[in-house]
């Protein structure tokens, strides 16, 4: 098989891969759940090309996110559930039908206009999915909740972010930035007494609090608190590095140097930024 930029020759190599027998043994193992942390962890292969301004690798991992849902859609053609001609009708249709003003005869005179018109049109369909799911015969007894489409499976600090951006719309939300200081100075101050009491569990729910607060300051100053994040783990290898090369070419191993040395090498590195 020759390699193609027809897309419908990476869809024949997914078939390839999976066909019973004559396919690859690890692929044919693998289902949804097994192939999940793949597809998140490619999307952050594409996110961190970006950021490194690295086109040529960004390219590859771009190829490599389009292989997951191939990949996916070809598990759910095996079972009968759709195929990915399914899945590039629905995206079409649905970009198409939230773009009235590319696609219709709406028009949208700035980009802030043509996100409250998705927004609305998204509040509808999901108004009628809910409609139809409390028809139907597994409908579920509990109200549907504002909260109920942020997907739980995203990182925990997006899913914060997410949730918080959901409860704002219906002004459940602090009114300025000083505010949210004072719950994360008051959040910082329930962990240290969590950990004077010792109780491990009652220290990762206050942990997880002040995680949360801090994910709400970045939303209110406009910063993406999971790329901030990657950021400093940059800025933390890049250093850390810095020491190990200091280090080494001093000839002293890592587990030979005292803190107060690798300390003075890391802010040696710093001011070399």
């Amino acid at each position: 098989m020759k390699p193609s930029r027809d897309i419908s020759r990476l869809i024949e190599i997914m078939a390839a891969l999976r066909t019973p027998k004559t396919g690859c043994p690890w692929d044919l193992e693998q289902d949804f759940a097994s192939i999940s942390p793949y597809t998140i962890e490619e999307a952050y292969e594409v996110a961190d090309a970006i950021e490194r301004r690295d086109w040529d690798d960004l390219r590859d991992e771009l190829g490599d996110l389009l292989l997951q849902p191939i990949y996916h859609a070809r598990m759910a053609q095996e079972a009968g559930l759709f195929d990915f001609a399914d899945v590039v009708e629905g995206i079409t249709k649905k970009m198409i039908r939230r773009h009235p003003h590319v696609f219709g005869d709406e028009k949208a005179r700035s980009a802030g206009m043509a996100k409250g018109a998705w927004e609305k049109i998204k509040a509808v369909e999901k108004a009628e999915k809910n409609h139809q799911n409390n028809n139907s015969e597994n409908a579920k007894k509990a109200r549907p909740s504002l909260l109920d489409d942020v997907p739980s499976t995203l990182p925990a600090l997006q899913t914060a972010v997410k949730l918080q951006k959901k409860a704002s719309r219906v002004g459940f939300d602090w009114n300025d930035t000083n505010q949210v200081i004072v719950k994360l100075r008051e959040e910082l101050g329930e962990v240290e007494e969590a950990m004077d009491s010792g109780n491990k569990k009652h220290i990762e729910a206050e942990i997880g609090d002040l995680l949360f607060v801090i994910a709400n300051l970045a939303r209110h100053l406009d910063i993406e608190p999971d790329h901030a994040l990657r950021t400093s783990n940059r800025k933390f290898r890049r250093r850390f590095s810095h020491i190990e090369n200091k280090l080494s070419d001093a000839g002293t191993a890592m587990e030979d140097a005292s803190l107060e040395e690798m300390e003075a090498i890391w802010v040696e590195a710093k001011l070399l930024e």
